[in-house]
């Protein structure tokens, strides 16, 4: 087992067929201590000075790179007509203290019973999706 404390490099520059994925679940990357494996079947124990990001290249070796991927995550995806609904959405979202990741003209929420429910009650449009879901990183209760 490798002991990592840190990536390497930010993002490798071989070639895929280069790479070795070591592919994680979003919320390990909030984890200082834990272990995983390589595609490969490489272990790994991690003991983090600081949070690692998708695409970071964790070990190095002459033949390939060992590369941490997040996985992708089921979520609900709401199109947003505009600003007034935006924030409505925010807030009754917010409410149920759901991560959600933002973009040009919609909102991601990871998929549950509860927004589930609530976005029938409102009569939200929501479409369902696997991606890699990156929700705001925000601290409750900071200054």
């Amino acid at each position: 087992m490798l002991l990592i404390q840190r990536h390497v490099l930010e993002a490798s520059p071989r070639p895929v067929e280069e790479q070795v994925r070591l592919r994680v679940e979003r919320r390990m990357f909030l984890k200082r201590r834990w272990r995983a494996s390589a595609e490969d079947g490489l272990e790994f124990g991690f003991d983090l000075a600081g949070r690692l990001h998708s695409g970071a290249v964790i070990h190095r070796t002459e033949a390939v790179d060992y590369v941490i991927v997040q996985e992708e995550e089921p979520v609900y995806e709401i199109r947003l007509a505009n600003a007034a609904q935006a924030a409505l959405i925010g807030w009754k979202i917010g409410n149920l203290h759901f991560p959600v990741q933002i973009g040009e003209g919609w909102v991601r929420v990871t998929r549950d019973l509860a927004v589930t429910q609530l976005g029938e009650r409102e009569g939200w449009v929501m479409s369902e999706a696997e991606v890699i879901f990156n929700p705001l990183r925000v601290t409750p209760h900071a200054p």
